[in-house]
């Protein structure tokens, strides 16, 4: 998620992988996959940096992941020992 600013100060949290289409006429709209839209004081350059900058932080973080993650490790189903379970 990438944050924004409303053109009144408030921020609004936005999924990047829910935007159609970022159009500046005259002031910046956002306008998501579901037809909801918001104008915010950020310029098309600014959100497209916050995405970029988003997806780039998801990929390094999963790349971490990866690199914690022990090879061989696998999840089993452990039966309960409880009648009632």
């Amino acid at each position: 998620m990438i944050i924004l600013t409303r053109l009144h100060g408030t921020s609004v949290a936005v999924n990047c992988d829910l935007i159609e289409r970022v159009e500046a006429a005259p002031d910046t709209v956002v306008t998501l996959v579901d037809g909801s839209r918001y104008v915010v004081s950020e310029s098309v350059a600014e959100i497209v940096d916050k995405i970029r900058a988003f997806r780039a932080s998801v990929l390094v973080l999963a790349g971490r992941l990866e690199e914690r993650t022990p090879t061989g490790q696998r999840l089993y189903l452990v039966p309960t020992t409880d009648p009632e379970g």
